[in-house]
């Protein structure tokens, strides 16, 4: 679509009134997005993060993000 006629023929298009989504995937093409910050944590709870996160294997933050996202989901109190 390099050409301004190749780009002509979308400039009419119409939607369709509906559409059938009753086999869609939610969340397919969801990335969620990082922030980066800074966290200070006592040096026994970063230990144990980590240690946690080599035997599940991922990284520490990743365990982390799990563990904020388990306690969020059973209600915060």
């Amino acid at each position: 679509m390099n050409t301004v006629e190749e780009r002509a023929r979308f400039d009419d298009y119409e939607m369709a009134d509906d559409y059938d989504f009753s086999q869609g995937i939610r969340g397919r093409f969801y990335t969620p997005k990082k922030v980066r910050t800074t966290l200070q944590l006592d040096d026994d709870v970063l230990l144990f993060l980590k240690k946690r996160a080599g035997e599940e294997h991922v990284k520490y933050q990743v365990f982390l993000n799990s563990l904020l996202r388990n306690y969020m989901a059973d209600g915060i109190r």
